[in-house]
């Protein structure tokens, strides 16, 4: 029976446990943070917790629109309807507990042995966790990420904060200063800011979200604008410095910026410092985040590594697949490599930015002759029921055969809609199959059936 031990209980770690328990190996986890690591217990479950009541929010500030009316008699129903952060934030840590223990209950009956303690190896077959020494003949490094901070801008966890303390909260902050303007940034910009409070986006490039398709960042930033929320383009801040029951942040140019609170959110560092990696034959990048190759292997012969300490799309989704794979190829199972063209990824704004396949960043550089076309979500007979203005599908095809090969939306729950552009691309959909494919009417999928019909006439 192979031994696998595994380092970290994110994502990463207890999907690649039940696949290792599944197929016959006897696994152990060393957690140090709690099973489900950061992506359940500080990142993306209490984060998109917070933001399923922001959402609800938004659609209440637009609901004047619908005919909504409050018995006040007041014509906006924004005005008569508030947060109570102290219960939100209870709601978002409960939830983050319920999920850990559920995943813990899943490696119990998958008999998954959990030591909790910081691990590290001695060399590439044995892990040292507390006392133990743990003799393994596959390891799985999974032990994530932290927020980065900048220099003498340290958190306090009262004013100036990372994205793990916000719950912490009891009280919206009045005037938000949010620094970084990247997926991160722009998802706590955006929640705060449709649950009540003042915000302005410090964002050191000259768009928010520099990463994604320049056209999404443009109606998120339209949004913003319209929506009250500042953003400060072209602004690096230097420091963040507590002001008594404020903060003021130093942007580089001297200009003083002053709020109620702080949420940095200048990107992660990975959890790999002090785990004898390099000693025991495991490459690092010069940003200390552990090489891999497509199937989570790691220069140590035995060892993997899963997640966002690889830095490698810094998604759950894709630290569990990597965890999968690494298994799979270590104990002899069928696998396919991690294929990053397939992966699809959201930013939970609002409206949200989904996204999977080539991107148009790779095509106005001239790296491909993609056909590409949008459909402006304004055009959809849905949309125009609920309320809907901002946003657009995009989809793009190869020219000769019409193959699909990758895909935006911006709109609400996007984060849904790109599921039948990911499936176009992972089977290598044409675009005539798309489009041949019944939509319900009225809905907005139909404008992804609606691109696809007019990429034909083009095709």
């Amino acid at each position: 029976m192979a031994r696998v031990v595994i380092i970290g209980g994110g994502p990463g770690g207890y999907e690649a446990a039940s696949a290792a328990a599944q197929l016959g190996a006897e696994v152990t986890v060393v957690d140090s943070d709690g099973i489900g690591g950061s992506g359940v217990r500080t990142d993306a479950v209490p984060s998109k917790t917070l933001i399923a009541t922001a959402e609800v929010m938004t659609e209440v500030e637009e609901a004047g629109e619908l005919g909504v009316r409050l018995d006040d008699g007041d014509d906006d129903p924004a005005n008569s309807v508030r947060v109570d952060l102290s219960v939100v934030n209870k709601r978002v840590k409960a939830l983050a507990a319920a999920q850990s223990a559920g995943i813990s209950r899943r490696l119990d009956r998958d008999k998954v042995r959990v030591i909790q303690g910081r691990g590290r190896l001695d060399g590439p077959e044995k892990v040292v966790a507390g006392d133990e020494r743990l003799d393994a003949d596959v390891v799985l490094i999974a032990t994530g990420a932290r927020p980065r901070v900048l220099k003498g801008s340290e958190p306090d966890g009262e004013r100036i904060l990372t994205w793990e303390e916000v719950y912490e909260l009891s009280e919206l902050p009045e005037r938000l200063i949010v620094v970084g303007s990247g997926v991160t940034g722009a998802e706590f910009a955006s929640a705060y800011d449709a649950l009540g409070s003042d915000v302005v986006l410090v964002s050191s490039r000259d768009r928010v979200l520099p990463g994604e398709d320049a056209d999404a960042a443009a109606v998120l930033e339209d949004v913003f604008k319209r929506r009250g929320l500042t953003v400060l383009s072209k602004s690096r801040a230097e420091s963040v410095k507590r002001q008594g029951d404020g903060v003021v942040v130093t942007l580089t140019d001297g200009r003083k910026v002053e709020g109620s609170h702080a949420l940095l959110a200048v990107g992660s560092l990975p959890n790999t410092d002090d785990m004898n990696l390099v000693e025991s034959g495991v490459s690092l990048t010069d940003g200390g985040f552990v090489q891999v190759d497509r199937v989570s292997r790691t220069t140590a012969r035995g060892v993997y590594a899963a997640g966002d300490c690889t830095g490698v799309l810094m998604l759950a989704s894709v630290a569990a697949m990597q965890g999968r794979i690494a298994m799979a190829h270590a104990l002899g199972d069928a696998v396919a490599p991690l294929d990053q063209s397939t992966v699809s990824a959201n930013v939970f704004t609002a409206p949200e930015i989904a996204t999977v396949g080539l991107t148009q960043a790779v095509v106005d550089a001239g790296g491909s002759t993609a056909l590409v076309v949008k459909v402006p979500l304004a055009d959809n007979a849905r949309a125009k029921m609920q309320g809907v203005r901002d946003g657009f599908v995009k989809l793009f095809c190869l020219p000769n055969t019409g193959i699909v090969v990758g895909g935006v939306v911006v709109a609400p729950r996007a984060s849904e809609l790109i599921h039948p552009i990911s499936l176009a691309v992972a089977a290598r959909l044409t675009v005539d199959q798309v489009a041949q494919s019944f939509t319900v009417y009225p809905s907005i999928s139909g404008s992804v059936a609606e691109a696809a019909r007019r990429l034909h006439l083009r095709n």
